[in-house]
């Protein structure tokens, strides 16, 4: 019975909508998108570190916002901004400055620390005041005037930094912040990308055949190619038509769809490793929603084909939907903070984090664009 109730969803999912049917479905949504969001916030205060896990809620929060234009949604943002004084790690010694993973305030070149930028500049575009990105110019204008192009070693930096260059280069257009964008992008793949998959490795401890999933396959973490989508289309959506490598960008994001797709389940979701499900079974939404805001931007912005991509979309906003979405607005089924999908691991209703909240928040409010389109 309830194979046959989601086929039937699914079938009314990709029928035409009228105009009329199509609004009243996008502003069920925005009540969705409220819901949860409203859920989070009443239960968790603003006042926390800017670390990546806060801060991509936010960038989901900031989405709600650009969409709904809730002035509630835009204060709890600012209010975390004005918390961290409007920095990531805290550090003012250059000298003393790392990029490998930490968690204090020398790790100020980290990119989950420099993800915080991506709120800051979007609330400075709001309301500009020069405080609320000093600290993002100074500490980004210096890393890009550096030698080095191995700071993304790890596939979730491609989420965390490459849109906050791209902001600058909107902010200040100087060309450096995307000739570095390029520059270390490419590093990343010599790093990560698997190119017969087109899929990324976590990082290099994982690429096959030094690392196997528990069936001997490739070990490709739903999650993390799920920052790496999305960042393509943050980037995409950011860079001048003019850009040189704007078609390198596009290429692979449009490869990254045609993998993605391959592996998505029968119910919607994308298991935690993709291209072994037995090794961690079952459904997971950090990934998904990841998956399910590139693919969205992707069709809403011309960058994949409606035709074959909107089943795709049907089936993942159906499990988001249905599944994940809790009936009190909590998004449950996220994989707790890590790196890769653990075998025995309990993910289930319950499994709830900051991270998925922003995830769900961006494929719920590029969702209600595709239904307004």
């Amino acid at each position: 019975m309830k194979n046959i109730l989601v086929k039937c969803l699914l079938v009314l999912m990709l029928a035409p909508l009228t105009t009329t049917a199509q609004q009243d479905e996008a502003n069920r949504v925005k009540e969705i998108i409220h819901r949860v969001n409203t859920n989070w916030q009443s239960r968790h205060k603003p006042q926390v570190r800017s670390f990546w896990d806060n801060a991509v809620y936010h960038t989901g929060n900031m989405e709600a916002y650009f969409l709904t234009k809730n002035e509630q949604y835009r204060q709890y943002s600012e209010d975390w901004a004005i918390h961290n004084e409007w920095k990531g790690a805290k550090s003012n010694d250059t000298a003393k400055w790392k990029y490998s993973y930490g968690e204090t305030d020398e790790y100020v070149l980290f990119g989950d620390y420099q993800i915080c930028f991506q709120t800051y500049i979007d609330l400075y575009n709001i309301a500009p005041a020069d405080y609320k990105v000093q600290r993002a110019k100074d500490v980004m204008h210096y890393q890009v005037n550096t030698p080095r192009n191995n700071y993304w070693w790890w596939c979730d930096a491609l989420y965390m930094v490459m849109p906050v260059l791209t902001k600058l280069h909107q902010l200040t257009e100087d060309p450096v912040y995307l000739d570095k964008l390029y520059e270390y992008y490419v590093f990343s793949d010599s790093l990560m990308l698997d190119r017969k998959d087109v899929l990324y490795y976590r990082d290099a401890k994982y690429i096959y055949p030094k690392h196997r999933s528990s069936n001997g396959g490739k070990d490709f973490w739903s999650r993390g190619n799920g920052w790496v989508f999305a960042g393509l289309a943050k980037v995409l959506k950011d860079v001048p038509d003019n850009y040189k490598h704007k078609k390198f960008f596009r290429k692979r994001f449009r490869q990254m769809a045609a993998s993605i797709a391959k592996q998505q389940q029968a119910a919607g979701y994308w298991t935690r490793s993709l291209q072994d499900p037995a090794h961690a079974p079952g459904a997971e939404t950090s990934g998904t929603a990841l998956f399910t805001y590139g693919y969205l931007w992707g069709v809403n912005n011309g960058y994949l084909s409606a035709k074959k991509y909107k089943p795709v979309i049907a089936k993942a906003w159906q499990y988001l939907e249905k599944t994940a979405l809790q009936e009190d607005g909590r998004i449950g089924y996220v994989q707790p903070i890590g790196e890769k999908a653990i075998p025995g691991q309990v993910v289930n209703a319950k499994s709830e984090a900051n991270f998925g909240v922003g995830a769900f928040l961006l494929a719920a409010s590029e969702y209600v664009r595709f239904l307004e389109k």
